[in-house]
């Protein structure tokens, strides 16, 4: 009997040491592979980040210090359920390597946005553009002395002409000054909406005439 009691107590003594043996195998491999993809990340990020010049950001440095202090440090494992430092400190590096990713993108977002050297862009509604164009074109054909067109184009209401203003206006004021053929853009502005309220507010006195 005794001899069984003590078999049972080695049986269940090795046992208890191979589960935490494995335990610890696996918590060793799991710890090694999570420092290596770590690592791997951070090769990743920082290829990226000092491409056509750039840095690390301090904060991704920072996050991957934190990281790799918190894995030198052998984690004692606990029955709590308690959150892994390890994993904490890997959200923090992924927050810190998305924002820094964001604002890489952002920026070369903005930068792909803005015009070429020397150039000018302008933002315009498809009315605008259909204003602009048939001004143009009228515009041009106008200037050609060997124009001898006789179609007429008119806006339709007040309201077409004034939006035909504010387009011009428009491309007007994106001019740089030193650019501009008038100082100011105000007096072009006023004498348009002159033609305007002279054709328009005037339309009852030339019926009644």
């Amino acid at each position: 009997m005794d001899i069984l009691l003590v078999l049972g107590c080695l049986v269940a003594t090795l046992m208890w040491v191979s589960w935490s043996c494995a335990r610890s195998y696996f918590e060793t491999g799991r710890l090694r592979g999570m420092e290596e993809a770590t690592r791997e990340i951070g090769r990743g990020v920082a290829s990226h980040c000092e491409r056509e010049g750039g840095i690390v950001p301090a904060a991704v440095e920072k996050a991957m210090a934190a990281v790799n202090a918190v894995a030198q440090k052998r984690r004692h494992l606990t029955g709590t359920k308690t959150t892994d430092p390890y994993h904490a400190q890997l959200w923090i590096l992924g927050d810190a390597i998305g924002e820094a990713c964001w604002l890489k993108g952002h920026a070369s977002g903005i930068r792909r946005k803005a015009p070429a050297e020397g150039k000018i862009r302008v933002d315009l509604s498809i009315n605008e553009l259909l204003q602009l164009s048939w001004l143009a074109h009228l515009g041009f054909q106008h200037m050609m002395p060997n124009y001898r067109g006789f179609e007429i184009y008119r806006f339709n209401s007040e309201e077409d002409a004034k939006e035909g203003a504010l387009a011009v206006g428009k491309i007007e004021g994106v001019i740089p000054a030193k650019d501009r053929p008038v100082s100011d853009l105000t007096v072009q502005f006023k004498n348009r909406q002159k033609l305007i309220t002279d054709w328009w507010e005037k339309e009852p006195d030339r019926l009644r005439a």
